[in-house]
């Protein structure tokens, strides 16, 4: 199976229109486009989750703008979507279908590309936060911190699925993605795109 993005290169640059934060403010917020191809025989279903696995672990490290986070500084997995029960006839999600822009205080669940869209780590991230706040369901792009000296990546993690449906329910989380899939993967394909905000 294979995965490819008409937004950014494997292993490029995603581009600010793709990012919640971008300098100077907030970027365009719009999901990127995906396609995929060769899914194996027997696929009931696709699960989806996008991934940054770069984002730092000291909160406080963060919300200290003077100071830069090294490159070196710990990281850890920052979800941005989760995707479950996509068609198994779906080979494609066009840019901007799933999200075009900000949504300040959190965005209700749904579907994306015909699958059920779980929640994404911003709602923890901005919680305590007045304006910002709430429930994020589906996509929310990039937003690294501008004081990190590295380059995140974000992965675009597609699963080949035998079952039509997980056993997940409500705000579930990429994390619930997971564990329900054990077991159930006929195939994976990824793709990976790069964002800073460190000049």
């Amino acid at each position: 199976m294979k995965i490819r993005s008409d937004s950014f290169e494997h292993r490029g640059r995603i581009p600010a229109e793709f990012a919640m934060g971008a300098p100077g403010g907030f970027g365009g917020n719009r999901n990127p486009h995906l396609a995929w191809d060769e899914a194996p025989a027997g696929t009931r279903s696709f699960a989806l989750l996008c991934i940054d696995t770069d984002a730092p672990t000291d909160g406080a490290l963060v919300a200290d703008a003077d100071t830069p986070i090294p490159v070196a500084h710990p990281r850890g997995d920052f979800v941005h979507w989760a995707v479950a029960d996509i068609p198994a006839d779906v080979r494609s999600i066009e840019a901007g279908s799933c999200s075009d822009g900000i949504s300040k205080g959190g965005k209700g669940p749904g579907h994306d590309a015909g699958g059920r869209r779980g929640l994404n780590d911003y709602t923890g991230w901005f919680a305590g936060n007045a304006e910002m706040s709430g429930r994020y369901f589906g996509y929310d792009g990039p937003y690294p911190p501008p004081h990190d000296l590295r380059e995140h990546r974000y992965f675009f993690r597609l699963f080949a699925l035998d079952v039509p449906a997980l056993d997940v329910a409500g705000a579930f989380t990429a994390g619930d993605v997971l564990r329900a899939m054990h077991g159930h993967v006929l195939a994976e394909a990824s793709t990976y795109g790069t964002y800073s905000l460190n000049g």
